[in-house]
């Protein structure tokens, strides 16, 4: 039970933390060097510019298909994830010993508990390959040698780190889950032992307990 409610709590925490990532403008970060009060943030929908006193002007991008493909695709990869962590929890929950739901059939709560993980497990993969490929990129962007030095680079924004953790706790809750599936084993309760009913004892003995009654009858 304790490895269920953690993995499911896990599991929220991460289902939450990958649609705040998804929908951010802080997948990077610039900082122009000519003007160091004014930064630029870039996500999957919008561009930010964060200035001086504090105004924060975004633009969405123009077009799904002049974006680079890594984009394009952590978009696609990001909802689907989305999709997946809400689609799995459900489940998830309701395999919970804790809930009422088909008490009466457990190896059908046993199924939907590992459904429940396995469809958390594939959502943190989905969340985990787009933030490492946007990452991968600014990397090699970031140390292109046949880039001036001049040119501003862009840099690791604070949703690439709560994405990291998004998939981490999505798929460390569904593994939790699903082991939790597997370890549970169905007790098949055992008949009440038949006793015989008190009347039936005192009928039966009747002769032993009141020999003074059978004396009357005759």
């Amino acid at each position: 039970a304790k490895a269920q409610v953690g993995g499911m709590l896990l599991a929220l925490l991460g289902w939450v933390s990958s649609c705040v990532t998804t929908f951010v403008p802080l997948w990077k970060n610039l900082n122009l060097d000519l003007n160091e009060l004014e930064v630029w943030n870039m996500g999957l929908w919008q561009v930010c510019i964060t200035q001086e006193e504090g105004v924060v002007e975004c633009q969405a991008h123009g077009s799904f298909l002049a974006l680079p493909p890594e984009l394009r695709i952590s978009r696609l990869l990001m909802c689907l994830s989305n999709g997946l962590g809400l689609l799995g929890c459900l489940l998830a929950a309701l395999g919970l010993e804790g809930w009422r739901t088909c008490e009466d059939k457990p190896g059908r709560k046993r199924r939907l508990l590992l459904a429940g993980g396995v469809t958390l497990g594939m959502a943190g993969i989905t969340t985990l390959v787009p933030i490492s490929w946007v990452a991968y990129n600014t990397v090699l962007d970031f140390w292109d040698e046949t880039v001036p030095d001049i040119v501003p680079r862009w840099e690791f924004g604070e949703a690439t780190f709560l994405g990291w953790f998004a998939g981490a706790f999505l798929a460390t809750g569904g593994l939790l889950l699903a082991c939790s599936a597997r370890s549970t084993r169905t007790a098949t309760p055992l008949a009440p032992a038949c006793r015989q009913a008190p009347a039936a004892h005192g009928l039966a003995g009747g002769h032993h307990l009141h020999p003074k009654n059978a004396d009357l009858v005759i």
